[in-house]
C-alpha cells in the first residue's frame, strides 16, 4: 500500500511500485552551499534497477490509470533530450503501453546526445521537430494515426507527466518526507527546493507537505521557458490533484493551494530550455566531489539556485534539496 493510501483510507485510486523504499536523506557539506544548513533527498536512484528519477514516481499513478482507461499507448512531449519520455518509453513498454513522442530540439551537448540515442534505443515511435510551433501542427495527425492503429485513442501526457495523476507522485513523496521528519533522519525543513521543468514536483509538494502536516514552503527554480511555470500554474495543478485525489473517495480536510503559497523563481534559467549556465556548470562539478551526478539543466540549476540564495543570505533554513536527476 502507498503512503498516499495509507494517510487517506478509502482512496480509490490504483498505484503501481515501480521503485523499492524512501530515497535516503543527508546534509550536505557546507562548503558545497556557502554555509547554509541544507539536506538533500537523492531521487536519483528511484527505480527498478536504481534508476529513474522524480519521473518514475508520476508513472507509479499514471500506468495504472493507463490501464483503468484501457488505453494502449501514452502520447507526450519533450526535448530531444527528455528524461520523461525516455522513462515513459521504457516503463510502458514493461507494462504493455506503447509511447509516442513528440520531440523539439534544443540546445544539444553530450548529455543529449547521449539521451537521445537512448531514446532512439527504448522501442518508442519518435517524431522530431525544430521547435514547438512546428510540434503543435503536427500533433493532430501523430494522435490520429495512433488511434487508427490502435483503434482507440492515446493518452496524451503533458510534458514531463505533469497532469493531476503525475503530481500524485509528490503528494506521495511529501508523506514520505514528513516519516523521515519524525524518524529523526532530518529536521523538519523550513524549504523544500526543486527545478521545475513541467510544474508536477512542485505542485505534488505543495498540496502534499500540507496534507503532510509540514508548514514547509516550496521555492521552485524554473528550468523551462516552453510554457508559463509561475505561481498560479502551480498552484492550479496543485488543487487539480487535490480535485482528483477528491473524485477517487478522498476525504480532505486542506484549504486550496494559493499563487502566493509557494515561490517559483527563473532567475537560473539561462537563454532558453536546456541551456547550461556557467553557475550551473559550476554546481554540477562541485556536486560530483561530493558523490552526487547531475546534469545541467535541471539539477545543475536548482543546486546553482541554492549556492546563490544561500551566499545572499536568502534562504530559510534548514532546506531540503530534492536531486531529481533522471535516467542515466
Amino acid at each position: 500500500m502507498s503512503r498516499t493510501h495509507e494517510h487517506l483510507p478509502g482512496l480509490t485510486l490504483e498505484h503501481l511500485p515501480l521503485g523499492t523504499g524512501a530515497t535516503p536523506v543527508r546534509r550536505l557539506d557546507f562548503g558545497l552551499v556557502g554555509g547554509a544548513e541544507v539536506w538533500v533527498k537523492d531521487e536519483s536512484a528511484y527505480g527498478d534497477g536504481g534508476w529513474g528519477g522524480n519521473k518514475v514516481r508520476k508513472l507509479e499513478w499514471i500506468i495504472p490509470e493507463a490501464r483503468r482507461r484501457g488505453t494502449r499507448a501514452l502520447f507526450t512531449v519533450g526535448g530531444i533530450g527528455t528524461h520523461w519520455g525516455l522513462v515513459a518509453a521504457l516503463y510502458g513498454r514493461e507494462h504493455g503501453l506503447r509511447t509516442v513522442l513528440g520531440l523539439v530540439e534544443q540546445p544539444v551537448d553530450q548529455h543529449v546526445r547521449e539521451q537521445f540515442a537512448r531514446l532512439e534505443a527504448s522501442g518508442a515511435e519518435l517524431h522530431r521537430y525544430r521547435d514547438q510551433r512546428q510540434l503543435r501542427l503536427a500533433v493532430p495527425l501523430i494522435y490520429a494515426t495512433a488511434t487508427v492503429r490502435d483503434r482507440r485513442l492515446p493518452w496524451f501526457l503533458p510534458a514531463g507527466g505533469s497532469n493531476a495523476f503525475g503530481a500524485l507522485a509528490y503528494v506521495e513523496t511529501s508523506y514520505e518526507i514528513a516519516d523521515q521528519v519524525a524518524a529523526g533522519e532530518l529536521p523538519e525543513p523550513a524549504t523544500v527546493v526543486t527545478a521545475v521543468g513541467s510544474g508536477g514536483t512542485a505542485a505534488g509538494l505543495a498540496l502534499g507537505l500540507r496534507l503532510a502536516g509540514l508548514p514547509t514552503r516550496v521555492l521552485g527554480v524554473v528550468v523551462n521557458d516552453a510554457f508559463p511555470l509561475d505561481a498560479p500554474v502551480i498552484a492550479g495543478l496543485a488543487n487539480q490533484c487535490a480535485d482528483l485525489l477528491r473524485s477517487r473517495s478522498a476525504e480532505l480536510d486542506v484549504a486550496p493551494v494559493r499563487p502566493d503559497d509557494v515561490t517559483m523563481r527563473s532567475d537560473w534559467l539561462g537563454a532558453t530550455y536546456g541551456d547550461p549556465t556557467p553557475a550551473s556548470t559550476a554546481a554540477v562539478s562541485a556536486a560530483a566531489e561530493e558523490g552526487f551526478e547531475l546534469e545541467p539543466v535541471y539539477t545543475g540549476k536548482s543546486l546553482a539556485a541554492i549556492r546563490d540564495l544561500a551566499a545572499r543570505g536568502e534562504l530559510a533554513e534548514p532546506v531540503l534539496w530534492l536531486n531529481t536527476h533522471g535516467p542515466r
